[in-house]
């Protein structure tokens, strides 16, 4: 049995000795106001507490131990309670190592297992050395392969990959120009995984700024409230904000301020808000995905990013349950797009590994990867029935007159009288339509199922039918009275949760029933043939 670093052992008791030097404080703080309590026992507890801390982070760390076994990655743990879990390779999804500055001046590494079922890491190892992290992800890269009927040299590749992956994979780099092909064969010749593609600079500043991700939003808000000294109760808020208000009439304060004033300031400290998420997601962004690299080891995708804290991880080919090709207007506007793939349990932004395999390239590029990729042919989109635009038609109309209504209430409590400018939200309404219509369709191919739905975030998601879970047709309370219905499509990859089940929208009732049908009859199809075949169903070549 192995043991995680030696500095692990330091780590794990200064955090330890620090949550049992500080729990004292909490207890004493809460028994002197309820049981009178002696303040004086912080003097005793809080020492004992930090003695007591060190010496279980101490223990654990002796009583943490792995081993990679012929058939299983085992890892014990645990003071007090043991727990002991023996993880077989073929549940395994990923294996992910991330490293933060200080780790990577230390030379340490994090090592997480990431297996089918469930988002949750099934193990961490907190800390290993480099090379040790290193190790493991390779021996379990080549055990899995082993487990599911391959085999792999020391580098990953595969037997049968040896002869053929230089030669597929540097003309497919090469060929759709990728990265530099010196660079792939070097790579190759350092017994490293094949280079595929290397997200460059111009391309990451691309991504960062035509990228919106509104968890940054905690960015802004955190400066306001640690720097900026804002009390909501007392009234006060940052200067800038109400300087930004006054000159279209909002409120000099919040104390006493009038409704219309007040409304003022709060939607433009909400556009500032807004900008300041931007700028926020922008830098995340470039910290992400720093030195983005995507490269291929025998059957399996590997990739490197970060600036700040690195992480290197694996995508088995094989674990993917589906592959998205995703655009916003702006990267749209420049002809670019991003390419993600979902695998069982563990989807692209869950945890600490994004699964992007391509953050950013042109987009007739990522098209062809994501053909080559899963071997679809060419999808001839079909759109929903013209009932479904005018459908849309009538749902953004009521929102512009909510917004009319809004704006005409906003000018009988405010000094604000220009609310007749609302209506230009009407002039709207039929190019929304048009959009939201325009951006669905799906294909149904002989062994693939293709959707495409959104505007502002448009997504097309290429879903092999031996995939597929579950098959649903959805009907509300509108559709049914218009005769149309959804149709969403489940696959086993968790990341559906957060972005939604693929779903084709609004068509019509007869036609949701026959696709409901033949993608059940072509799902047990697919599965006769792969039980024939024996094949893993994906490439990792872009030819």
């Amino acid at each position: 049995m192995n043991r995680l670093h030696p500095l692990s052992a330091v780590t794990l008791a200064l955090q330890r000795g620090v949550t049992g030097f500080s729990i004292p404080f909490f207890l004493v703080g809460i028994g002197s106001s309820i049981f009178d309590l002696d303040i004086g026992l912080l003097f005793v507890l809080s020492p004992v507490g930090l003695v007591a801390g060190i010496g279980y982070g101490i223990a654990y760390y002796y009583r943490f131990s792995y081993e990679v076994t012929p058939s299983t990655f085992d890892v014990s743990s645990g003071v007090l309670s043991r727990r002991s879990r023996e993880i077989p390779y073929r549940r395994i999804q990923n294996v992910d190592v991330s490293q933060g500055v200080l780790q990577r001046v230390l030379g340490l590494a994090v090592v997480s297992i990431e297996t089918a079922g469930g988002g949750e890491t099934e193990a961490t190892l907190n800390f290993v050395s480099e090379d040790e992290a290193e190790r493991l992800r390779t021996e379990i890269r080549h055990r899995t392969a082993a487990a599911d009927g391959r085999t792999a040299d020391a580098s990953g590749r595969t037997t049968d990959d040896r002869r053929t992956a230089t030669a597929e994979a540097i003309d497919a780099v090469d060929a759709d120009g990728i990265s530099n092909p010196d660079q792939a064969e070097r790579t190759r010749d350092q017994g490293g995984p094949v280079l595929l593609f290397e997200l460059e600079m111009k391309e990451l500043l691309l991504y960062a700024l035509t990228s919106f991700r509104w968890g940054a939003a905690i960015f802004p808000i955190a400066i306001l409230f640690f720097v900026s000294g804002v009390d909501f109760e007392s009234g006060r808020i940052p200067q800038f904000v109400l300087a930004v208000a006054q000159p279209l009439g909002g409120a000099e304060t919040v104390d006493g301020a009038a409704v219309g004033p007040l409304l003022i300031l709060i939607a433009t400290a909400a556009i500032q808000w807004t900008v300041a998420t931007y700028v926020a997601s922008a830098i995340y962004t470039v910290a992400n995905y720093y030195g983005f690299q995507l490269g291929r080891a025998g059957d399996d995708f590997v990739y490197e990013r970060g600036l700040i804290q690195r992480y290197s991880g694996s995508i088995p080919a094989e674990k993917v349950q589906s592959v998205t090709v995703t655009e916003n207007p702006l990267q749209r506007l420049v002809g670019y797009a991003g390419l993600w793939v979902e695998t069982a349990g563990y989807g692209p932004d869950m945890g600490n590994a994004s699964q992007s395999a391509v953050p950013l390239a042109g987009a007739d590029r990522i098209y062809r990867f994501a053909e080559n990729l899963t071997g679809v042919e060419t999808p001839r989109f079909r759109n929903p029935p013209s009932m479904a635009r005018r459908r849309y038609f009538a749902r953004y109309s009521l929102i512009a007159g909510c917004l009319v209504v809004a704006a005409l209430v906003l000018s009988r409590v405010s000094a604000f009288d220009r609310w007749s400018l609302s209506i230009v939200a009407f002039l709207v309404v039929p190019p929304a339509a048009h959009l939201k219509y325009e951006n669905l369709g799906y294909f149904i191919g002989e062994d693939h199922l293709v959707i495409r739905r959104g505007f502002w975030k448009r997504r097309t998601t290429v879903i092999p039918y031996y995939r597929v879970q579950t098959v649903s047709t959805r009907r509300s309370i509108f559709q049914r009275r218009l005769g149309l219905a959804s149709l969403a499509v489940d696959t086993a990859s968790s990341r559906t949760f957060a972005w939604g089940s693929p779903t084709i929208y609004d068509i019509d009732l007869e036609t949701a029933r026959n696709a409901h049908a033949t993608g059940r009859d072509r799902l047990q199809s697919a599965l006769r043939e792969r039980a024939r075949a024996d094949d893993i169903g994906l490439s990792v070549d872009f030819t």
